[in-house]
């Protein structure tokens, strides 16, 4: 048996960095650009469908936003982060804090000893604890409180030093901010309100949001200026040469090479996504692994690696789809743009008569429930796209297999 050690080089995981970053320069310049503004007139959000890399590519701009000088704070916006004003106040507090603790700030306490007068000066760390002891003495509404907070925050760091262009907070799955009307918290245009009045002051803090396609919309329907106060930068597919250089970057210095003709079908089969480019391509090296211990030789199946993509990635959310909503998914399928927008009117036009037919008005509602489980999602101008990434695909697997099992 063969006693070379070889290592899978690829990383399909959510947010892991691939081995080779490929294809976003475009991106990077755009931020670099941003990131030389003296005033803060466009901050950033980056968007794109699930998979196509943009938690990736938020963590390859940190180090180009450190290189030209800007502090960087952020996290995940998750649901509960989301829920009221305070928990993201909370979650902004928590994050700048870490960037403001190794700051001392001068406090004089008088003591008093006996008869005797006495002044000792001590400092206090700017941690978590002291902005949020700030945060509280400031009266007014949260949006009025972290406003002071956060204007203190640069306050702090300009006289701590003057080597710095500003601070970035950097937010992923943005999309899951959202304003809760029945409840009277709005979170989202807390956000937007808080940033667009520190930025007015010439405070150089900015904002760059990560998210799927609904994030841009639900940002200017809860500010509509909003619209003028991001610049947005929906990241696409890899094209062809990009998604070869993602396959053959991490196997310069590998035994295992792909062959020509696997290249060019793990491009087609991935759609030029980054997520499944990296998933093909693992599955194939771990076979490949395997059949060389056992001094076999190494072949793709690509075949077998689709059908294990199925169960992985698209069936757990084909499941929580209802029986009528998979009818209305498949409907899709059919069409020829469902790749890329549809609307209503398309369904419309090829729903055959009968129980699985459709009117205009059922599917307007279905949309709303497939919007709602992130199957689809809405653009401004009022076009549908899906939301899961080479799903088209998945459907018309499961049509085919429908039409060669009808009683299955």
């Amino acid at each position: 048996m063969t006693t070379t050690r070889v290592e899978n080089p690829f990383r399909p995981g959510a947010g892991h960095r691939p081995p080779y970053l490929a294809g976003r320069a475009h991106e990077q310049n755009a931020v670099r650009k941003l990131l030389d503004q003296t005033v803060i007139l466009e901050n950033i959000v980056l968007t794109g469908l699930r998979g196509v890399g943009k938690t990736v590519l938020l963590e390859a701009l940190k180090p180009i936003a450190v290189e030209k000088k800007w502090l960087w704070a952020g996290n995940d916006l998750s649901e509960s982060a989301s829920i009221t004003e305070s928990h993201l106040a909370t979650r902004i507090i928590t994050d700048v804090a870490v960037i403001t603790s190794p700051l001392l700030i001068g406090e004089t306490i008088r003591q008093e000893i006996g008869f005797m007068g006495a002044q000792t000066v001590t400092q206090e760390c700017v941690n978590y604890d002291f902005l949020k002891r700030y945060f509280d003495s400031v009266p007014g509404l949260i949006s009025d409180k972290l406003k002071a907070t956060l204007e203190f925050v640069w306050m702090a760091m300009s006289m701590s030093t003057s080597d710095i262009a500003g601070i970035v907070f950097a937010y992923d799955e943005a999309q899951n901010l959202t304003d809760h009307v029945p409840a009277n918290e709005y979170p989202l245009s807390l956000l937007i309100e808080v940033f667009q009045s520190l930025q007015k002051k010439n405070i150089p803090f900015l904002l760059l949001l990560t998210g799927l396609p609904t994030l841009f919309p639900k940002l200017v329907e809860s500010r509509t200026y909003a619209e003028r106060m991001f610049h947005v930068l929906f990241l696409q597919q890899l094209s062809d040469v990009d998604s070869t250089q993602a396959i053959i970057k991490p196997t310069e210095h590998s035994p295992l090479k792909f062959a020509p003709k696997d290249i060019e079908r793990i491009v087609e089969l991935s759609g030029g996504y980054p997520y499944f480019i990296q998933f093909i391509c693992k599955e194939i090296y771990d076979i490949w692994i395997t059949k060389m211990k056992a001094d076999e030789v190494p072949r793709a199946l690509l075949d077998d690696i689709i059908r294990k993509l199925d169960t992985d990635f698209f069936q757990g959310r084909w499941a929580k789809a209802t029986d009528r909503q998979r009818d209305l998914l498949l409907l899709i399928a059919n069409l020829p743009n469902c790749d890329g927008e549809f609307t209503v009117q398309d369904l419309a036009q090829i729903s055959q008569p009968g129980i699985k037919s459709f009117s205009a008005a059922h599917i307007n509602q279905i949309f709303a429930s497939l919007s709602a489980i992130g199957m689809i999602y809405k653009h401004r101008h009022g076009k549908y796209s899906l939301a899961v990434p080479l799903f088209s695909g998945f459907l018309k697997r499961q049509i085919r297999e429908h039409n060669a099992n009808p009683d299955a």
